[in-house]
């Protein structure tokens, strides 16, 4: 054990200069060629599987103990969007493992080693489930219930359980804030029983699917309790930061990686492009002015985003701690940069008219991909108002933030 964690020490030295945009760019192609496989079979291939690998972009968000970048915000963003531009179902797995890869920072060394110190290890988990429960016993938990949109379930080695704790006699065990406590129970993928769920309009490739498990028994040591600044082993500057912070950006840079491409591909269908009965898309003032505005709206949320995200990384360097200031500024930043990408997507649609509608365009699928991530979670209009709330002084929701 004391060998391998040297070697990932030693290899996790190496990652301080690496260039993750740039490495994402050199996959672009190998991505985009597996694009209509993704969108086909619904899952990411093994090939392109391990050279993400590889290029350790599932390692992205690991402690540096287990051979991970700990990358910060902006460049994770960054990476994310490059990745997107070829392909939004593999940025978004890439994403929503990377979130799930920082509860190794909350676990006992052995238990983070076991899961995420094989070279293809993935954790996937999706959202709480209604039902399920994790029932108390000697060493660990039996665990229950069934859990959907699990994103990159089918390529995963293990998976995580949102569950709230019962005592054995069926009562719920309390927290200190008086409410039930709730852990994420980690379980090897082969012990749950996995449920084809995902047949959707965009973002097929991303393969949320669903799993259950039945009176599972769980040690005490798999069962993280994520965010929890008390029970956090690492110090790293990444892991001042919540799993909540990440997913909002980088699902913002999802969003960005799919609408910057389709304004790329209208400019050069306007260069040519003579709708019946006029003269040049580029010669028309009304597409010039609207290309010139959706330019202008990537590049400012973009721009908000990341300058929110290195300045506020610079202030928590110091202090080791995000303010609900800055929390709440990174979720607005983001949710408006996945709007303002949507609106732009919606744009260039309109603007490229019948030349959109066809599979293997560069709008058709980008278009049906930008609405799925919308209509999750991370893209939700609702946080708008929790952003709202707070600015006017009010009590908002924090469950997303």
């Amino acid at each position: 054990m004391c060998a391998t964690l040297a070697r990932a020490a030693a290899e996790a030295s190496s990652q301080d200069a690496v260039d993750w945009p740039a490495r994402a760019a050199a996959l672009v192609p190998r991505i985009a060629a597996a694009a209509d496989e993704i969108e086909r079979t619904r899952r990411l291939p093994r090939d392109l599987l391990d050279a993400l690998h590889d290029a350790s972009m599932f390692r992205m968000m690991l402690p540096r103990s287990l051979a991970g970048g700990e990358v910060d915000l902006a460049t994770f963003v960054r990476t994310i969007e490059t990745i997107a531009s070829a392909d939004a179902s593999t940025a978004w797995c890439v994403c929503q493992a990377s979130g799930c890869s920082m509860s190794a920072a909350y676990l006992a060394p052995e238990a983070a080693q076991r899961i995420f110190g094989p070279p293809d290890a993935v954790l996937a988990w999706g959202p709480p489930a209604p039902g399920a429960e994790a029932v108390a016993v000697p060493g660990g938990f039996r665990v229950t219930g069934r859990w959907n949109f699990a994103s990159g379930s089918r390529h995963a080695t293990w998976l995580g359980a949102h569950a709230p704790i019962f005592e054995a006699d069926g009562s719920p065990r309390m927290g200190a804030n008086g409410r039930q406590l709730q852990r994420t129970m980690l379980l090897p993928a082969g012990d749950a029983t996995m449920h084809d769920i995902w047949d959707v309009v965009g973002l097929r490739g991303t393969a949320s699917d669903g799993f259950s498990v039945e009176g599972l028994f769980v040690p005490e040591a798999y069962a993280v309790l994520r965010d929890a600044v008390d029970e956090r082993r690492e110090e790293g500057l990444a892991f001042c930061f919540t799993t909540l912070s990440l997913y909002a950006s980088g699902f913002a840079g999802v969003a960005l990686g799919i609408a910057q491409p389709m304004l790329d591909a209208l400019i050069d269908l306007a260069r040519d492009k003579s709708p019946r009965g006029r003269g040049l898309m580029r010669d028309d003032v009304t597409v010039q002015a609207q290309v010139a505005r959706c330019a202008a709206r990537l590049g400012a949320a973009r721009g908000w985003l990341l300058s929110s995200l290195e300045e506020i990384r610079a202030d928590v360097a110091r202090t080791r701690r995000p303010t609900l200031d800055q929390r709440m500024r990174i979720r607005l930043a983001a949710t408006f940069a996945i709007h303002e990408a949507r609106d732009v997507a919606d744009a260039v649609w309109n603007m490229a008219g019948a030349t959109a509608i066809f599979s293997g365009s560069a709008f058709e699928r980008r278009f049906r991909d930008i609405h799925t991530v919308t209509q999750q979670i991370q893209g939700r209009a609702a946080h708008f108002e929790t952003a709202g709330r707070h600015l006017l002084g009010g009590e908002p929701d924090l469950t997303f933030v």
